[in-house]
């Protein structure tokens, strides 16, 4: 498409195509975050770009997750506590990279009972709110404010994170969960690109793909294939729309050959 549109402006330009034409070819998009070195103008406000307005999927997109089996083999192979609890996090709550890297401290409340600090929720859990001042920029997707509650064995792992974490005394002074600990800035909050080297190295220890996303599909594909709530799994993943639900949902092989096997009970037939 961007080769055609091209063509069409050059066409235009030679008079052989209408400039109305080439006029629906791209349409104004207003910047909600401005990239690095964008220049926006003497009072900050040329934030508008201008997009393709036609995008035509080849193919379906591929929806990827990892097997509980994959999930541990990363654990265990990720040297540090601190990794070690971010893959597991991201495992068992289904939460956005970015919505683990805006994490502050104060939104872990891995106590029996939070009441101490104002929090009527009972059990383990993990706040997940949308804030604009995190600096490393990460950002929560859904604009609203929901919990998510953890295991025992993903509070045994934060405890050893801390344990690591208290080693680096520039650590302190950083209220986000998740702070460099084994490269400047020492104490400063960990960033996607620091992130993605990380998850990169785990994949080539692991001999397979390990992306901090797949964690979040494999998360709701797991809930909705042990029968949980849909509506649960909504509210879970913080989507506003139900219609977000049909990503996470594919059925695989060893399902299909089930229902198979079901549909067959009594008949005398057998699937092979």
């Amino acid at each position: 498409m961007t080769v055609v549109g091209e063509f069409l402006r050059f066409g235009a330009a030679q008079g052989w195509v209408a400039v109305t034409t080439t006029a629906l070819l791209s349409e104004p998009k207003q910047l909600c975050f401005i990239p690095p070195g964008y220049d926006t103008g003497e009072w900050g406000k040329s934030r508008q770009v201008q997009r393709a307005a036609f995008r035509f999927k080849i193919t379906e997109p591929g929806y990827e997750d990892l097997s509980d089996e994959q999930i541990r083999q990363m654990i265990a192979l990720a040297p540090r506590a601190r990794d070690r609890f971010l893959i597991a996090l991201l495992a068992c709550t289904g939460l956005r990279i970015g919505e683990a890297l805006g994490l502050r401290r104060g939104d872990m409340h891995l106590l029996a009972s939070s009441r101490t600090v104002g929090c009527g929720i009972e059990g383990p859990h993990v706040h997940v709110r949308r804030r604009t001042d995190k600096p490393n920029r990460a950002l929560a997707k859904s604009c609203h404010h929901r919990f998510v509650p953890v295991t025992a064995d993903l509070v045994a792992l934060y405890t050893d994170y801390q344990y690591e974490r208290d080693q680096v005394s520039q650590a302190a002074e950083s209220q986000m969960v998740f702070v460099n600990l084994f490269r400047p800035p020492l104490g400063g909050a960990m960033s996607y690109p620091n992130t993605k080297e990380m998850f990169d190295r785990l994949a080539r220890t692991a001999g397979h793909a390990c992306r901090p996303h797949m964690l979040h599909h494999s998360a709701a594909t797991r809930w909705l294939r042990d029968g949980v709530d849909r509506d649960v799994v909504q509210r879970l993943l913080g989507h506003a729309s139900p219609l977000s639900m049909e990503h996470y949902r594919h059925v695989d092989d060893a399902e299909a050959r089930a229902a198979t096997r079901r549909s067959f009970v009594g008949s005398g037939a057998q699937s092979t």
